[in-house]
């Protein structure tokens, strides 16, 4: 198997076990269900002046291992991206990424800009955990679903208040998109063998539908290629691994929003 099928199987798995202890009825009187109203994504990425940069907090990858340590506090990094960020993208999934489910709890306590579950998510059940631990947003990632699985987990985030970002890698996922979705994501990181271009959002971004704001994801290191991203239609850039391999991630941030200000 490559890694995302290894990944998608550690999934169910994980859903298999833990699915029996909260039921999404449950889920649905905990939390954070319908006590917040949710914040929108596509507005603030769309507001005059933005950086449409999407913060990503995650403390390791499958093919480079950890960034920091499983004890690196939420708040302190969250506070930082809370400044200039459009919006936070939290990794939740534990054996590949180091996340946590209460490290999205936290993001969303101390920001006031819309946060994103970034998981595999294959379940509806994990849509409603996704909103009773704060989500505002979730991914779906066209490459574990398919099209009818897309639809139908989008009706349902939906139907619960939550936006929906869809991560497509090529040309044929562009099929997985349908009204539900909100926001387009291109992710320059082929998830079979993790090699990363950019070429890849420049060659689909005019495919994408006009109404859904479009969002670039992994291999964006530099402002000149926000710049380049930007010329070419992006609304989103998904940010993290560039922060998060820092010693102090909050501070990178800002100092790379900073001398992207100075640069515009």
């Amino acid at each position: 198997m490559d890694i995302l099928e290894t990944i998608v199987a550690a999934k169910k798995k994980q859903i298999e076990k833990f699915k029996p202890m909260s039921s999404i009825e449950r889920f649905e009187r905990d939390g954070f269900f319908w006590e917040v109203r949710n914040r929108s994504l596509v507005q603030s990425l769309l507001l005059p002046g933005s950086t449409g940069i999407i913060a990503e907090f995650k403390r390791k990858s499958p093919s480079k291992g950890w960034f920091q340590t499983k004890e690196l506090e939420v708040e302190p990094v969250v506070v930082s991206y809370n400044k200039f960020a459009a919006g936070i993208s939290v990794l939740t999934d534990d054996e590949f990424f180091g996340g946590d489910l209460d490290d999205l709890i936290q993001a969303k306590v101390v920001s006031d800009i819309p946060v994103l579950r970034k998981d595999f998510i294959i379940d509806k059940w994990q849509i409603a955990e996704a909103k009773a631990f704060g989500a505002d947003v979730i991914l779906l990632i066209a490459a574990c679903l398919p099209g009818a699985g897309v639809k139908e987990l989008a009706v349902y985030a939906k139907s619960i208040g939550l936006e929906v970002l869809l991560e497509i890698h090529d040309e044929k996922e562009l099929e997985h998109i349908c009204d539900e979705v909100d926001l387009v994501g291109v992710n320059n990181r082929n998830l079979k063998t993790f090699e990363v271009s950019i070429e890849n959002a420049l060659s689909l971004v005019n495919k994408i539908p006009r109404e859904k704001p479009a969002v670039a994801e992994s291999g964006i290191s530099n402002r000149e290629t926000i710049q380049q991203l930007r010329q070419a239609g992006y609304k989103g850039f998904l940010m993290g691994e560039v922060f998060m391999r820092e010693e102090n991630p909050g501070k990178a941030f800002e100092e790379f929003v900073n001398n992207l200000k100075q640069e515009s």
